[in-house]
């Protein structure tokens, strides 16, 4: 049963089809008992329904498995923002690696996972401590693309709209656009609140929208924007994008769809994918920070 054993491959058939006959299976965790680690890669996340987390983890799990890795994935939503309690579970399963998607491990865990030779891999996190992996978007210069795609259809006061999570990349994003249209003289309104969802998008769009003079909005993820679009469309009577511009970020798959041609900055899930597996796959644990590249997708709802 182990691949590259010195078997003929008579006896190998001879045997195989016994086993299928008998529903014999080889145990992988039993297996597993004879190495330090096991092929298990640890994915930890909350919000995992979120049309971003899904593709990603779509991808993510399709890439571990052609390298013969499994993963095994634990839903924080729970454990609010301490994930303590899941990262010391994936110690017990004795996991090579830790990917976390969401929410921002305790200095203790990552201490540990450095004393135990577990691989640290945080995405769309930073935080400055050796021996971690980091795989972030280019917040900052999808803001400024954001940003610049609204003074070009000329808006004269924007919103910018994030939800009340305000997790590392939406405040890194929120904080690079007003920077930038404070540069060009473009007056901002701030709003956020609710989770990162369509339903906060929308009631973003009803409260923001009742100042007519707005005519552009960043919504600093797709989600947000869906809705936000949505409450101006039906809810506020706004013509997009006559009335309103309106730019997100990430490019989901939904922001392509027909009812709503998003014009949005899109980060490569691909290449965030490959960085990741990147880092698993390194010689050594070593802190590493890889940036993704992000581009401005034209859509339908800025002004041209």
């Amino acid at each position: 049963f182990t691949p590259g054993a010195s078997v003929s491959q008579a006896v190998r058939r001879k045997v195989l089809k016994a086993a299928r006959e008998l529903g014999y299976r080889v145990n992988r965790l039993a297996q597993g008992l004879n190495n330090d680690r096991s092929n298990l890669i640890g994915v930890v996340g909350a919000n995992l329904s979120a049309p971003f987390h899904a593709k990603q983890l779509d991808l993510l799990s399709i890439g571990l498995l052609r390298r013969g890795l499994q993963c095994l994935l634990l839903n924080a939503a729970d454990a609010r923002k301490d994930i303590a309690p899941l990262i010391e579970l994936l110690f017990e399963f004795r996991a090579q690696a830790i990917i976390v998607l969401s929410g921002e491990p305790p200095e203790s865990i990552v201490d540990q996972c450095i004393a135990n030779g577990v691989r640290l891999i945080l995405i769309n996190q930073k935080i400055d401590r050796t021996d971690t992996s980091m795989v972030l978007s280019d917040d900052s210069r999808g803001a400024d693309l954001a940003a610049l795609r609204l003074i070009e259809a000329r808006c004269k006061k924007v919103a910018v709209i994030s939800s009340g999570s305000q997790t590392p990349a939406q405040v890194r994003r929120t904080t690079a656009f007003q920077k930038k249209m404070a540069t060009a003289g473009v007056e901002v309104v701030a709003w956020s609140g609710g989770t990162t969802s369509y339903e906060s998008g929308y009631q973003a769009g009803c409260e923001v929208l009742v100042d007519e003079t707005i005519d552009g909005a960043f919504c600093v993820t797709d989600l947000l924007a869906l809705g936000f679009l949505d409450a101006a469309r039906t809810e506020m009577h706004r013509r997009v994008p006559a009335d309103l511009s309106v730019v997100g970020f990430d490019d989901i798959p939904q922001a392509g769809w027909k009812s709503y041609e998003l014009t949005t900055v899109a980060q490569s899930f691909s290449a965030l994918t490959e960085h990741v597996l990147e880092a698993l796959e390194a010689d050594e644990m070593e802190t590493r920070l890889q940036v993704v590249p992000v581009t401005m997708v034209e859509r339908k709802t800025a002004r041209r």
